[in-house]
């Protein structure tokens, strides 16, 4: 699941950025969407080379979630400011919350729908 689960992941930052620029007109190729996309991507893999670092039995769906959400925003954020890019407070805050929607959200789906066929209402 692991690969997977880094793949959906990315595909959220990637959309994020894409969505982004479109929002923006701005030029909408691969190339453009990877110029806006770097930093988050950047931080979405500390993130997960700071949950891949802990033990199985501590993981838990809403905690990677969240420490992968934090880690790319925040890395995001900084790297492009870094970059001499913009993090006006809107920005901060759609990014916040698409981000977080979407690292968090596809995880809390995946959990229902293993809990819903498993016949339990364990939260892990």
């Amino acid at each position: 699941m692991a690969r997977g689960a880094f793949f959906l992941d990315l595909l959220v930052v990637l959309v994020f950025a894409a969505a982004g620029r479109r929002s923006h007109d701005l030029d909408g190729s691969v190339l453009g969407v990877l110029q806006t996309a770097w930093p988050f991507v950047v931080g979405l893999v500390v993130g997960w080379t700071a949950v891949g670092r802990q033990p199985a039995e501590r993981r838990v769906w809403w905690l990677d979630g969240a420490v992968i959400t934090v880690t790319t925003l925040v890395m995001g954020m900084l790297l492009r400011l870094m970059s001499g890019e913009g993090a006006a407070l809107p920005f901060v805050l759609v990014a916040t919350t698409v981000l977080a929607l979407g690292l968090v959200g596809w995880r809390a789906v995946h959990a229902f729908v293993r809990d819903r066929r498993s016949g339990t209402t364990a939260s892990t």
